[in-house]
């Protein structure tokens, strides 16, 4: 049974018409989503309640599709939760920020609530130098975070053709765009258009 927090854009399929079992084939994940809300949000994407569900929604997705590594950033919300259950799983996980980590720690980490500094801390120090992609982007510039989440993609690509293995996209948010210059929405948009298969963790309830 499916879990209901997890919903498929589109189902990879046989050549028969039967849906491919994901257990049985390795996966690179690549992911892109939501920070945390704000404090006093109004409009809420990923409220602080919604963490245990979205922690457990991903773990279950990740065992399901047979992941084998996870390709993100390192926000706090989607990307941060996703590192940490990837880790906990033994999963592969590779890190791309848009410039250097100081920067980003300060713009995309603890400038919301929860105590999101130490685990940014914790896991990048877990991390081969392989495997934290730092780009050399203006911090702070929404066109910086776009050029990741394209890097993203092209980091999971490559993973996927070194180890034989298919990608899938996974966007962590609402369900919803929010309008021009949305990121997550841009990320699934741009792994459609690669033919990847998107995959939404829902951070709310309908």
């Amino acid at each position: 049974m499916k879990n209901p927090g997890v919903k498929e854009k589109a189902e990879g399929k046989r050549e028969n018409g039967e849906r491919a079992l994901p257990s049985r084939v390795l996966m690179i994940i690549a992911l892109a989503g939501r920070r945390i809300d704000a404090a006093h949000a109004e409009s809420p994407r990923f409220p602080e309640r919604s963490l245990g569900k979205v922690a457990e929604d991903l773990q279950h997705l990740f065992r399901s599709e047979g992941a084998s590594a996870l390709v993100c950033s390192a926000a706090c919300g989607a990307d941060l939760v996703a590192l940490r259950e990837a880790g906990l799983l033994g999963l592969r996980r590779r890190i791309i920020l848009p410039f250097d980590a100081a920067s980003f720690r300060q713009s995309s980490v603890v400038d919301r609530p929860g105590d999101w500094g130490p685990l940014f801390d914790t896991v990048v120090t877990e991390l081969s130098a392989a495997d934290l992609v730092v780009l050399d982007y203006p911090p702070g510039d929404d066109a910086s975070y776009a050029a990741a989440n394209t890097a993203i993609l092209d980091e999971a690509e490559a993973l996927g053709r070194l180890a034989g293995e298919p990608v899938c996209a996974v966007t962590v948010w609402e369900g919803r765009s929010r309008g021009e210059g949305d990121l997550t929405q841009a990320f699934g948009d741009a792994a459609r258009a690669r033919g990847l298969r998107v995959v939404d963790v829902l951070t709310m309830k309908d």
